[in-house]
């Protein structure tokens, strides 16, 4: 086996190779793994974009600032040689001393054109004039001082350093060169807190004029203290983007489905009824009836309850079967005793190579399995590490904590009972993993659910008295809160499915489908054109069937599928592309409710609550637009073999940072003392 030779990189000491054959190497500090050597993960640590190569977001800035400056010498740099006093004294001309910057000294000329070797090569004093280098790099050290004074004095949460403005707002200062003041408190908060409010504005009519053509989700997304205090965000997402809306206080409607069913329709109202192809809210019953109140007054649209709610309770079903939960159970002892002491941990990483063990920023109970595979994936290294001379010889290791849990990890009853919950769960997350955030995934959950099943069957190699109680908790959930014609006909719309071979459509699906195009398809032209369309979609005649759709299938998402090919069938282009437009999940976007119970609880006078409504709507919307801005607006095919539930979740990134200092308002009483 060939092995990759190391030498001096210093960019080994932030990754470790993992496999010699293939190259590939895994970042110490997101352990994303990537192929080609250490070079290409020079790039991954610098931040910076190079083909596939997806910049690190854990890296420290100084590991940061290093790989960067490594990458901004060139390979191979030529250095002058040292001239030979002979050849000088012979009057010898070197022609890289011009491009090397040593002008000879003519006044230094003797009788015979020699020239001394002392005068023509000028070497300046160290100590006069230091390295250009060394003071750039004395001016960056200032620089990083400087802004980690103003987070540590603001109290800044360390986080704000991964905002995609973050670099943003620092190149522009450095364009404006030396003399840019700083905009002054009063600026912050008047005029440009307008600008942008102007900006996001300009923003949503962009987005607007898409609606036209993708449709577009109105999310509901709601929030209770579970005692007297209830929340409801509203934000509208489509392929291009998602904007916030509002938030609203419910606190005296919360159980009342005809006033939830007035605000919705509101909304809908707002955004444009002939936008709109689907509303996703909270599965409650109230909700429910809310929901089915809004689709009978607007034939149109569609109501779905959250996908990510669904798929989360049904692992919650199944981690509550007996043995599932004694061996979350058993994990859990085993992560909470690791995490419990630093030079355990510590002592973890060095055997994992850096891996974690807990996802702690995930639902619970996505969180309890993600993390039971961990400890899975690690079994080989955490029997090591409890078996080494290290720990043998701590003192932690003879304590009986210790003791009990490496009775565990010796245990073949856990181990047969952890792979097994691992193996039953994996599938639902997997679902979960595609639905779970902002991307048009409607398309795949239909199949998403079937496969899941599938893989549970076959890993009980078909034994129904294994297979079937799973399979019941699944479609209890599935048939009861989730599935809908849309679900349906997104599936039977979605070339990769569809024209699959394996691809089974039940009397179930076709009802479904037909439910679905009589809202989708409403002119009687339509129904005519609609009906003349279909079969060239089902035999995949003309475009539809040529080899670059053919190609395209399972290359591009659903709906570049359709705009791409579906230009024959016009009217079934239209629909399919507003169908598969569309997100399974409002349950993505972790919200800060703290940020929107003190907007409704803090008592204002109204020109203070706008302008504090005016900076939550900023707030929200620029955290919108850098989670758009991560993924460059790209909609792409999923494909269920190649998903990895490891990779960080949608609902792992920061949440939305506090807003309760309001004191930037203090002077608005004053000044609107005379509108009351």
């Amino acid at each position: 086996m060939q092995k990759m030779v190391r030498g001096r990189d210093a960019c080994w000491e932030h990754c470790v190779l993992v496999d010699a054959t293939r190259q590939k190497v895994r970042c110490n500090y997101c352990q994303r793994e990537f192929s080609g050597g250490v070079y290409r993960m020079k790039f991954h640590l610098a931040q910076i974009k190079n083909k596939d190569i997806i910049p690190c977001t854990e890296v420290p800035n100084e590991v940061r600032d290093l790989i960067q400056s490594i990458l901004s010498v060139p390979k191979k740099q030529k250095t002058p040689k040292k001239p030979k006093v002979d050849q000088v004294a012979n009057g010898s001309q070197h022609s890289s001393s011009a491009s090397d910057g040593f002008n000879p000294n003519p006044a230094s000329s003797g009788q015979n054109g020699s020239t001394c070797p002392s005068l023509l090569f000028s070497r300046p004093s160290p100590s006069a004039q230091p390295p250009v280098e060394d003071a750039q790099k004395q001016k960056h050290d200032d620089a990083d001082k400087k802004i980690a004074s103003f987070f540590f004095h603001n109290s800044i949460p360390f986080s704000a350093s991964k905002s995609v403005y973050y670099q943003a707002m620092v190149d522009a200062v450095v364009e404006c060169g030396v003399g840019y003041r700083a905009p002054s408190y009063e600026s912050l908060r008047s005029t440009l807190l307008e600008k942008a409010k102007g900006e996001i504005n300009e923003n949503f009519r962009k987005l607007r004029d898409g609606w036209r053509e993708t449709g577009c989700t109105i999310l509901s997304d709601y929030w209770s203290d579970g005692r007297t205090k209830s929340i409801i965000i509203f934000s509208v997402t489509c392929p291009k983007g998602t904007l916030f809306l509002k938030s609203v206080d419910v606190s005296a409607h919360a159980d009342d489905a005809h006033y939830l069913f007035g605000l919705l329709e509101s909304i809908v109202l707002e955004v444009g009824l002939e936008n709109v192809v689907q509303v996703i809210t909270d599965s409650a019953a109230t909700y429910a009836y809310a929901g089915r109140l809004l689709m009978s007054k607007y034939n149109s649209l569609f109501w779905s309850p959250c996908a990510s709610y669904c798929l989360d309770k049904i692992l919650e079903d199944i981690g509550k079967h007996e043995w599932v939960s004694e061996v979350l159970e058993d994990a859990r002892s085993i992560t909470q005793y690791i995490h419990s002491h630093p030079w355990i941990l510590s002592m973890l990483r060095k055997f994992t190579g850096g891996r974690e063990l807990l996802r702690p920023r995930i639902t619970r109970f996505v969180t309890n399995f993600l993390t039971l595979r961990s400890i899975v994936i690690q079994e080989d290294n955490l029997k090591h590490m409890f078996s080494h001379t290290e720990w043998l010889s701590s003192v932690y290791s003879r304590r009986p904590d210790a003791q009990s849990v490496k009775s565990l990890l010796y245990s073949e009853k856990f181990w047969k009972l952890a792979h097994e919950a691992v193996n039953i769960s994996e599938p639902v997350i997997k679902v979960l993993r595609v639905v779970d955030g902002d991307m048009p995934a409607i398309g795949y959950i239909y199949e998403g659910i079937e496969r899941a099943k599938i893989q549970i069957k076959a890993y009980y190699k078909g034994v129904e008295g294994k297979y079937l109680p799973i399979w019941e908790i699944i479609e209890r959930r599935w048939n009861m809160q989730v599935q809908s014609p849309l679900h349906t006909a997104a599936a039977c719309l979605n070339p990769a499915i569809f024209y699959d071979p394996n691809f089974k459509i039940d009397l179930k699906m076709r009802n479904g489908f037909q439910e679905a195009m009589m809202k989708m398809v409403i002119q009687d032209k339509d129904k005519i054109e609609f009906t003349k369309e279909h079969p060239m979609y089902i035999n995949a005649q003309g475009a539809l069937g040529s080899d670059f759709a053919i190609l395209g299938r399972t290359l591009n998402s659903p709906g570049d599928w359709w705009a791409s090919y579906g230009y024959e069938v016009p009217t079934l282009q239209r629909v399919a592309i507003r169908i598969l437009s569309q997100p399974c999940s409002s349950y993505w976007c972790r919200w800060n409710w703290n940020t929107f119970e003190n907007m409704h609880t803090k008592k204002r006078n109204r020109v203070e609550q706008d302008k504090f409504n005016d900076l939550v709507y900023v707030h929200c919307n620029l955290r919108l637009q850098a989670i758009s801005q991560d993924r460059n607006g790209k909609c792409k095919p999923i494909k269920f073999d190649e998903i990895d539930v490891s990779c960080e979740w949608p609902t792992e990134s920061e949440c939305s940072s506090l807003l309760l200092d309001d004191s930037w308002l203090d002077n608005l009483s004053f000044e609107s003392s005379s509108m009351y």
